[in-house]
């Protein structure tokens, strides 16, 4: 073998060498890429929330944007008051919360310090199957099966009202308490619970006093994505809680959410462009405000409770 023979030799693994790192910077890049999309995509969203309520904010006092209790930006005789919406928008994810995370919370108990290995991988299942629903499906639903049942208990009740619209987006975000909150309970370490039930705890008191604090990030977590689920749905209160901006935390009243104000005025009746149109950028950025806000208070807590125990 003359000196030829190990020069190509050298000269091949140098290329493979080579071809091998190219492929490994591209796929590192690519994954980059990937991870980098989510930001961008919020930085753009953003951005053109933020433009555009600047240009609606030129003509609409913020002072009368967040002090007016009338919100009819469509009437002769505009009023652009974000109360109103944000009533409704409260209003409704109250409702809900108040179905969501007992019954989640419940359910994540039950599903990983009581049930079987088997039952578990059959119930969780068809628990998360409620977020599989469309929401419009819920959002018939509270109108056509749970408000004729709340009347019954409540004559006085209205066929919209923020009550059903509630409670129906209350079941629908169940599976999401119930699960990212089931997986926390499940991961927290074996050695935890033996080591209460040899304290003579109980199965219940292991889960209230030592599990449950425990994995309170992680449930917490939970909560926050239920909030901001509930914040978000649009279909439900759209059908069920009626179109009218009512300034009431009056859950059996009917009310007009921020998701389904914008939802009515993006169907196309108004020019692209107007003050009217705008007020959907105006609204959308106060429900992102309102979102970012809870998932701050989430953090917090998280913080909080993650150094207490």
């Amino acid at each position: 073998m003359g000196p030829l023979f190990f020069v190509c030799r050298g000269s091949q693994k140098m290329s493979k060498r080579f071809f091998r790192q190219s492929k490994e910077k591209l796929i590192e890049a690519i994954l980059l890429l990937a991870a980098s999309s989510s930001i961008f995509i919020t930085m753009g969203i953003v951005g053109i929330l933020v433009y555009e309520s600047v240009q609606f904010f030129r003509e609409v006092s913020f002072f009368d944007f967040i002090t007016d209790t009338q919100w009819t930006p469509l009437f002769e005789n505009p009023h652009y008051g974000i109360l109103p919406l944000l009533s409704g928008t409260l209003t409704t994810t109250f409702v809900a919360l108040c179905v969501a995370i007992p019954l989640g919370t419940i359910a994540a108990i039950f599903l990983s310090e009581y049930a079987s290995h088997r039952l578990r991988e059959i119930v969780k299942p068809l628990l998360e199957l409620l977020s599989a629903v469309p929401t419009v499906v819920y959002g018939y639903f509270a109108l056509l099966f749970v408000t004729p049942l709340l009347q019954k208990i409540f004559p006085d009740l209205p066929g919209f009202n923020m009550l059903s619209a509630g409670l129906v987006i209350g079941i629908m975000i169940i599976p999401y308490v119930s699960s990212v909150s089931e997986d926390a309970i499940h991961s927290v370490p074996m050695y935890l619970r033996e080591g209460s039930y040899a304290m003579g705890a109980t199965k219940m008191q292991t889960a209230l006093k030592v599990v449950m604090p425990s994995a309170i990030s992680g449930i917490a977590a939970a909560y926050i994505l239920g909030i901001s689920r509930a914040v978000g749905e649009t279909m439900v209160v759209a059908i069920a809680a009626g179109m009218q901006p009512n300034f009431t935390f009056n859950p059996t009243q009917p009310a007009e959410t921020i998701t389904a104000y914008i939802v009515q005025v993006s169907l196309g009746d108004l020019p692209h462009g107007g003050l009217g149109y705008r007020t959907i950028f105006a609204a959308g950025l106060s429900l992102l405000s309102m979102t970012l806000v809870f998932n701050i208070i989430g953090h917090w807590l998280r913080k909080k409770y993650r150094e207490v125990y």
